[in-house]
């Protein structure tokens, strides 16, 4: 299991990479407005890398069975990582 942090400020950005082997969910943050206040709230998108019929490394969302544990387990810390850093975060603010 891998993981990468990326202290960038600006935009939207990875934060996170959480990777077993060929999955990985990578956590976003993203900033935003709404109704013309700055907010600022993250996601997480997923993924499989493959390489295609001429060898080119590819992605996708799509998962065969054996993918579904790493899958699962990418899932669950990148779940880890936003819930210990939510604490974190408002630990902050007091």
């Amino acid at each position: 299991m891998k993981s990468d942090i990326d202290s960038g400020s600006s935009g939207n950005h990875p934060e996170a990479k959480f990777r077993a082997g060929a999955i990985a969910a990578t956590v976003w943050k993203n900033k935003g407005s709404v109704d013309g206040n700055k907010t600022e709230y993250k996601t997480v998108s997923f993924e499989r890398s493959y390489k295609d019929k001429n060898g080119q490394w590819q992605t996708t969302n799509t998962l065969r069975v054996n993918d579904l544990p790493k899958a699962k387990l990418v899932l669950d810390k990148a779940y880890e990582y936003l819930v210990l850093n939510k604490e974190q975060d408002s630990n902050d603010e007091e």
